[in-house]
């Protein structure tokens, strides 16, 4: 009977839920300390002293609302996101129709230098580029500016290779057909492929930006004075002196941009798929009949 159970392919997977469980702890249950006590009313970050929105808006002095530093961070942080997102998604989503639609060395070589952008160390990037703005004489400069630069170099790769797969997917029959019915190359790019990209465009967007309010790597090098430190950068200067709970508020309010960001890119991509779902059941009943 033993044997048999274990030589069933079908048998409910134990050690792989429990495995799952496991991680899923390991992994969220820190976190979950932490949002908890960012609500609590002592400075203690180990001792439970009462429920209170101390760290976040009442204390006049040390709360992320009245906190400048934290303030600042938070506000720099969201900044960063939505810029590079900005800027990111767009120039990928040209560069993927650019390298599917263009055959030669060159293209070939763009290609290649973005799956390498995924291998290289971020690290790499960052002193790079800090040694572009530092040494040599060019117009990118510690602070803002060059955090958004360094960080759409880093995250342009995540838009091309999201989008070049979707396009895969679709193919060039649409397109095609948009220019035999009387469209031009640009109104059938515009009318209709990009409308078929817009479940790809939000997963690259929603993508780049949670990646880029948890970056620490290139912010940290790039950034210039106070005004410009990311959560992430003020989390590790001030981890290891004696943070209040206020630390853990701040990174509670990034955890929640994040989840935000993940939940209106999942409800944008269901609706934009809605009208493709329901032209495939079209298409499914139609060859049926």
């Amino acid at each position: 009977m033993r044997r048999g159970w274990y030589r069933d392919p079908w048998r409910r997977p134990r050690v792989l839920l429990a495995v799952t469980l496991a991680y899923l702890a390991w992994s969220l249950l820190p976190v979950l300390i932490a949002v908890l006590f960012s609500f609590n009313a002592g400075r203690s970050r180990t001792t439970w002293q009462g429920f209170s929105l101390r760290w976040y808006v009442g204390d006049p002095l040390r709360s992320v609302w009245h906190d400048a530093g934290l303030h600042s961070a938070l506000t720099h942080t969201l900044l960063l996101g939505v810029l590079v997102t900005a800027i990111a998604v767009p120039l990928g989503v040209a560069m993927a129709l650019g390298l599917d639609r263009w055959r030669g060395r060159i293209p070939a070589g763009a290609n290649l230098a973005v799956l390498v952008s995924f291998v290289l160390p971020e690290i790499l990037v960052a002193v790079s580029l800090l040694f572009v703005a530092t040494v040599l004489s060019t117009p990118l400069q510690l602070g803002t500016s060059g955090q958004v630069i360094g960080l759409v170099t880093y995250q342009l790769a995540y838009p091309v290779v999201i989008v070049r797969s979707r396009l895969l997917t679709i193919g060039r029959d649409y397109e095609e057909a948009a220019i035999d019915l009387g469209a031009s190359p640009g109104g059938a790019v515009r009318r209709v492929l990009l409308k078929m990209l817009l479940p790809a465009i939000f997963a690259s967007a929603v993508l780049v930006f949670a990646d880029v309010i948890d970056d620490f790597v290139i912010v940290r090098y790039l950034s210039g004075d106070s005004s410009t430190e990311p959560v992430s950068v003020k989390v590790y200067n001030t981890a290891r002196a004696a943070p209040t709970p206020a630390l853990n508020a701040l990174t509670t309010l990034l955890l929640l941009a994040s989840l935000l960001a993940v939940v209106l890119g999942f409800l944008a991509y269901r609706w934009f798929t809605r009208g493709e779902q329901r032209r495939r059941s079209l298409d499914v009943f139609a060859g049926e009949a």
